[in-house]
């Protein structure tokens, strides 16, 4: 079968989004209000920043607003991988806090069990799965580099299994994994849509005030408080928490600190009993390969599988446009690596192919900071892993917000942002090139050329 024939059918819609269970929209907010919290931004940083306020004073008016819908943007769209590392893997983190990484590994667990604790207290129904991820090894030169991670991972109280080509296989068949590393408690799958619109419900019915297509135009000082104005009127508030993800903060003078970047994914539609005997995946981990770029996979709880990553776009400029989520030439991309990974599976049809945008930082992992005298509280920079790490950055925002010196504001990747991204053109340029030394580096046995030993030298990071 031509693999293009499989795209026929791909309604351009994220999968997760296209689901008779969507609630329906918020009211916009029509006139001015006052409130004790704004919270800019309806994607599960803003929905984590609300719901944790209310936990801790019930007597908090809050407000929630969003331009679009509840997870209309990276919050609905992603592969549903919730993990517990914060600091997008544990070569990252060591990497750049290495006296840190043990308690960053720690509170990364706990974040992830208070993730799972949440679900079960406000009985949200997202498809948690307790399942883990795998990292495969799909050149030989890839299983020295799993090795040495799961030495680190254990050395950090992590329970890794490594795995040879037969004991991988034995748990997702494909001809082309050499190898794989298994964090079998770190990592939950999970219905991202659901999860945020079980978060918002939640958030509903302990008082949040949410009201969806309300832009935030701009952001004021008046005094004791900041204001936000929106096209019908303007919210007072003692304090603010900016969670806009990709797109351009409020802030101006924070929006060197992310660009966004372009991730794209396919849904097959649901397997056959057979088709999926013959893939195996009994125990439903989700995957990742280890490239630079690399896919991420995982299956549906109908027993679709999505399949997304490898291209990362980051366009002239940047900014957030809708044309942007449509790419054919990367699905047709997706399309071909998908039948050369699960060649058992030749005739299955791609039911949904989106896209979106991620933000993503030199660092590659969130950062934090405030303005307005303490007043307002701002976390971006999730580069994709922001399933599980915008809770905890909904924590630190919320300590930042009250001036508590806690466990987590004193990490030094709490108190230090990470260098700009520098202006146009050469933000572009820079892109442009480490993508195609990385693409480079994949097909030269993971040798890195002179530009990414540059980059890793000044702690700059950027990639799928």
């Amino acid at each position: 079968m031509d693999h293009l024939a499989s795209l026929r059918d791909a309604a351009p819609t994220p999968f997760w989004l296209d689901d008779p269970g969507r609630p329906h929209p918020a009211p916009a907010l029509v006139g001015g209000t006052r409130c004790d919290l704004l919270v800019v931004g309806g994607g599960y940083s803003g929905l984590w920043t609300a719901l944790i306020a209310k936990e801790r004073d019930p007597s908090a008016d809050v407000v929630l607003i969003d331009s679009d819908r509840v997870a209309g943007a990276a919050s609905g769209r992603n592969g549903g991988f919730c993990e517990a590392s914060l600091t997008h893997g544990l070569d990252n983190g060591l990497a750049r806090w290495p006296r840190e990484i043990g308690t960053l590994q720690r509170i990364g667990r706990e974040n992830l069990q208070a993730i799972e604790d949440t679900l079960d207290r406000y009985g949200v129904d997202c498809d948690w799965e307790r399942t883990g991820s795998l990292v495969v090894a799909t050149e030989p030169y890839q299983l020295d580099g799993l090795a040495e991670e799961a030495g680190a991972a254990a050395r950090l109280g992590g329970k890794p299994v490594l795995l040879d080509a037969d004991g991988v296989r034995a748990e997702i068949d494909s001809p082309t994994f050499l190898g794989g590393l298994w964090d079998k408690d770190d990592v939950a799958m999970v219905n991202p849509a659901r999860l945020a619109w079980g978060l918002r419900r939640a958030c509903a019915d302990l008082g949040v005030r949410i009201h969806e297509h309300t832009p935030a135009l701009s952001l004021d000082d008046h005094g004791t408080a900041v204001s936000v104005r929106t096209p019908y009127g303007r919210i007072t508030a003692r304090r603010a928490a900016l969670a806009t993800n990709a797109f351009p903060s409020l802030l101006r003078r924070h929006r060197p600190y992310t660009v966004p970047v372009y991730d794209y994914a396919l849904m097959t539609e649901p397997l056959s009993e057979d088709r999926l005997a013959a893939v195996g995946w009994a125990r439903r981990q989700g995957f990742a390969d280890s490239a630079n770029q690399f896919h991420y996979v995982r299956l549906s709880a109908d027993n679709r599988i999505l399949w997304g990553g490898y291209d990362a776009v980051h366009s002239y400029g940047g900014g957030v446009r809708a044309e942007r989520d449509q790419r054919h030439r990367t699905f047709a991309t997706l399309a071909r690596h998908f039948f050369t990974t699960f060649p058992q599976l030749e005739g299955v049809r791609f039911t949904h192919a989106w896209g979106g945008a991620i933000d993503t930082s030199t660092r590659f992992c969130v950062f934090f900071d405030t303005s307005h005298r303490g007043k307002v509280a701002y976390a971006a920079g999730y580069t994709g892993l922001g399933v599980g790490a915008t809770r905890f950055g909904a924590e630190v925002m919320l300590d930042l917000l009250h001036g508590e010196r806690t466990e987590r504001t004193a990490l030094e990747m709490v108190r230090r942002k990470p260098l700009p991204f520098p202006p146009e053109p050469v933000r572009s340029a820079g892109i442009k090139l480490t993508t195609w030394s990385l693409a480079q580096a994949d097909r030269h046995e993971g040798r890195r050329n002179l530009w990414l030993r540059t980059l890793d030298r000044f702690g700059l990071g950027f990639g799928s």
